[in-house]
């Protein structure tokens, strides 16, 4: 079996001119958001740092006049080490994990295999190393099937729960898709918003298993980049190879370990619940409204599938909302938004903005 090294044209066109493909994987949702709209498009919980972290943070200002230590790097493995139950050789500090993708052609795959629809910076960055891409595409309700990932794939790569559809994968169905010679890389970047951290790999050692860890959407650290790697040392030996120096800033640094200490991990998780609650509130509301929600949903953020989704985006954006389009995902059927969970005063301007725009949608075409 043979698989082109090209990419499925994803999106839409336009005055018969068709959207490059590359392009719309570079697109995510902080290219929605703007002054003065209520943001529903990107899933940072946040808009700043809560206050005690804002103060460990301040408290290193004055350490920016020096290099990063490796003492503080070595600390803030350990801090992550523990609340994983791993090693600090198997941690690896990343600058947000973006920068983890960004490092997947090192391992010089000959064949990576991406589950799609999913985020899209993983298969960016392979393709523009120029890695061989099998997009595996899954369709509604996007269960994970092990089974669709060619034999050929020495690498596969995962989001768990997986954006923009909010599925959250089964760890036995995960871990099925390892095979010898074969690295597994599970995104995890929106675990620490699922309760308990159910179904995360992050706590197994396995040498081909590598897992990236996002800290900015629970912290609201978009703006300073923090995640981290969890995996097989000699796999992130490789990862770093030709690395520049001093990748990670002090103030990154200390805001990962900061973040990962026993408190914040607790903190992280009455979060978590309170997210849950939020978004099986907003659930039960969108679809008493007659919208569409694709469930089960375990992550910070739901798909919802609408007619003109764009036209509805549009106007949306015209009445001060922000919501993720989702023409860019491959493998996702046209027709969908992505709004990220919100509290219930939100949720009342998004519903009143999101039923006026169906309304004048459903009108416009009782006229044509």
């Amino acid at each position: 079996m043979s698989f082109e090294h090209t990419a499925t044209l994803i999106g839409d066109e336009r005055n018969g001119k068709k959207l490059d493909a590359l392009s719309l994987l570079r697109h995510h949702g902080d290219a929605e958001t703007g002054d003065g709209l209520i943001d529903f498009a990107v899933n940072v919980q946040g808009s700043s740092p809560p206050r005690w972290l804002q103060k460990r943070l301040a408290a290193k200002l004055t350490d920016l006049g020096a290099y990063p230590t490796t003492a503080a790097d070595r600390l803030a493995r350990e801090t992550i080490a523990r609340r994983h139950g791993r090693d600090p050789e198997e941690v690896l500090l990343l600058s947000g994990g973006a920068e983890g993708f960004a490092m997947l052609p090192r391992l010089r795959p000959a064949l990576a295999a991406v589950i799609n629809p999913s985020f899209t910076e993983p298969e960016l960055a392979l393709r523009e190393a120029d890695v061989a891409v099998h997009q595996v595409m899954l369709s509604a309700p996007y269960l994970l099937d092990p089974s669709r990932v060619p034999e050929a794939a020495d690498m596969v790569v995962i989001g768990n729960p997986t954006n923009p559809t909010s599925v959250l994968h089964d760890r036995a169905d995960i871990l099925a898709l390892r095979r010898p010679g074969r690295i597994l890389v599970v995104d995890e970047a929106f675990m620490d918003a699922v309760p308990a951290e159910e179904h995360s790999v992050a706590g197994d050692r396995f040498d081909d298993v590598l897992v990236l860890r996002s800290l900015t959407k629970t912290w609201a650290l978009a703006g300073l980049r923090c995640g981290y790697a969890l995996g097989d040392p000699d796999v992130l030996a490789r990862l770093t190879h030709g690395r520049a120096h001093w990748p990670v800033g002090t103030l990154q640094i200390e805001a990962i370990t900061a973040c990962s200490e026993p408190a914040a991990v607790e903190i992280s998780r009455n979060a978590a619940a309170s997210i849950a609650v939020d978004r099986d509130a907003m659930i039960t509301r969108l679809r008493e409204a007659g919208i569409d929600v694709h469930t089960p949903a375990r992550a910070p953020f739901l798909l919802v599938k609408i007619p003109s989704a764009d036209t509805v985006r549009r106007q949306l954006r015209a009445d001060g909302i922000a919501v993720r389009r989702c023409d860019t995902f491959p493998g996702l059927p046209p027709g969908h938004i992505r709004v990220a969970v919100r509290g219930p005063e939100q949720v009342d301007v998004l519903l009143t903005a999101l039923t006026r725009a169906l309304e004048s949608h459903r009108g416009s075409r009782r006229t044509s």
